[in-house]
């Protein structure tokens, strides 16, 4: 498939409002495709390169390039320069990037140039693009939407299921199922405002501590066991400890989420700055772990013994957990069979104050019939925590004055709107430690694509979560909302932009 015609339908795409053009401009591009370009396509689509970061600034590509005069450009062909261009390291890389880049950008046309630099910078932004790609495959395949859902969540992988199907067609979709050694995008939280409610909302229901750690989902087939990150990373070789405990356990076979955390001496959770680094470590990994041991603990089971359990209400899945789990390193929980009961109210408020006062950040309210819903953030699962956080994405940084001179410090946040843009919620330089705002300016001094002295503008894929006292009206923001008082709580470098919180939701949570 040419370049030219992949970004032809990522203009159309992000023209137009209509969800139901949206999806048939990308049913028509996948049946045109290669299914050997798909998975270069849908990244592209999305705005995101296959390869991660490659580290192209603007100092880079600031110098204008002479276009082709025709299209001849493959979308194949850029994917194997953009890894040549990735692999690029050591003395004199940098002459040799930027002549990689030019020679990209001067076979290109203008129309395609304006998409590549797009896509280097991180600008090129489609709002909801997977769950369209869905809907798109499906019309171009027609195989049943829910069906395309379902492989994507079970192999974590859109691509890999595009591939498939345009390959070999709606049979295809039966070879993706729950299997132990492929990670599954987990189920996340919707937010309520309160544990009463949640419990109005779901009913008969589990109230879990919402623990401050690092989302891992832990898989053992035999002697065989691999620890995932929430972004499917496998992180196995990291967590040594993690996967001696899953060898401990006398069932052969399962898939286990939970959270790995640290505890300090007093058994209070360790900051969750302090797990990340831990778990970012490859380098002297047993030194990591004898200075910063971590211990996982477990709130669901989504398969043991070669059963898949994703389709069983929660309830029945907490009973296969208490059997395979010993009780230390289950989650704690309360269960509430009656909401409308006044004492069962008041002992989950109860719960949440306990939950608070152990150092973790809230509750989790989960509905006992609930099935799990792999990557997504379903109404079944409700989290509930005392201060208005928002995950949101950097766009912009302000150079500092008097004692931050020279680093970067008053960051530009924005929620994500329906189209895969981003809106500024407004700006905060509060809650930053010194340690923090050295890392922040050497991250987001690699991520910038334009500084003009005052303003750096980077590209939206750096995740922070703000605390913050409520919302004030404001004409000057795009939402037509500010956040008053925020302040940096952390960065989130597990989440992608993909995952902060939306516009609607933050308006929504205010209303």
């Amino acid at each position: 498939m040419l370049l030219a015609r992949l970004a032809q339908v990522s203009r159309d795409v992000a023209a137009t409002s209509a969800r139901s053009r949206k999806t048939a401009l990308l049913a028509e591009l996948f049946r045109d495709a290669e299914p050997a370009d798909v998975p270069v396509v849908i990244p592209y689509l999305a705005g995101r390169l296959p390869q991660g970061r490659l580290g192209i600034g603007w100092s880079v590509l600031r110098h204008p390039v002479p276009p082709a005069a025709e299209p001849a450009l493959t979308v194949r062909e850029v994917d194997t320069a953009l890894t040549e261009l990735g692999a690029v390291s050591g003395p004199g890389s940098g002459a040799e990037r930027r002549g990689l880049v030019g020679a990209l950008l001067g076979a290109a046309t203008a129309d395609e140039q304006r998409f590549l630099i797009g896509l280097l910078t991180g600008e090129v932004r489609q709002g909801a693009l997977d769950a369209l790609a869905v809907e798109g495959l499906a019309q171009a395949t027609g195989a049943p939407p829910a069906e395309v859902r379902r492989a994507v969540m079970l192999a974590g992988s859109l691509p890999a299921v595009a591939e498939a199907l345009l390959a070999r067609g709606p049979e295809a979709l039966e070879e993706f199922t729950l299997t132990v050694g492929r990670p599954v995008q987990p189920m996340l939280a919707q937010s309520a405002a309160s544990v009463g409610d949640a419990l109005d909302r779901l009913g008969a229901c589990a109230v879990e501590e919402k623990l401050d750690g690092i989302r891992v989902q832990v898989h053992r087939q035999g002697p065989d066991v691999h620890v995932y990150t929430r972004t499917l990373d496998d992180i196995t070789e990291r967590l040594p400890e993690v996967a001696a405990v899953a060898l401990e356990s006398a069932a052969e076979s399962f898939i286990l989420d939970g959270e790995v955390l640290a505890l300090d001496e007093d058994g209070r959770p360790r900051a969750f700055q302090d797990i990340a680094g831990r778990v970012g470590s490859r380098l002297d990994v047993a030194t990591a772990a004898a200075q910063l041991p971590v211990a996982p603990v477990f709130f669901d089971v989504l398969s043991v013994d070669g059963r898949d359990l994703l389709a069983l209400p929660f309830g029945r899945r907490h009973d296969e957990l208490a059997r395979l789990v010993p009780e230390p390193m289950r989650v704690r929980r309360a269960l509430v069979t009656d909401p409308a009961d006044e004492q069962a109210r008041s002992a989950a408020d109860a719960f949440l104050a306990e939950t608070l006062a152990r150092g973790h950040e809230g509750v989790v309210v989960k509905a006992l019939d609930a099935a799990y819903s792999a990557g997504r953030r379903g109404a079944s699962w409700l989290k509930v925590k005392p201060v208005h956080t928002l995950d949101l994405v950097v766009l912009a940084v302000e150079w500092g004055h008097g004692r931050r001179t020279g680093k970067l410090s008053n960051l530009h946040l924005g929620a994500r709107r329906p189209d895969g843009s981003f809106a500024m919620l407004g700006k905060t330089f509060k809650g930053l430690t010194d340690r923090m705002l050295a890392w922040q300016t050497e991250r987001l001094g690699e991520l910038a694509v334009h500084d003009d002295g005052h303003v750096v503008t980077v590209r939206p894929e750096l995740v922070v979560e703000i605390a913050y006292d409520g919302l004030q009206r404001s004409t000057r923001y795009p939402a037509g909302v500010t956040l008053r008082f925020a302040r940096v709580v952390r960065y989130r470098e597990d989440k992608l932009p993909e995952e902060a919180d939306t516009v609607e939701t933050v308006l929504a949570a205010h209303a």
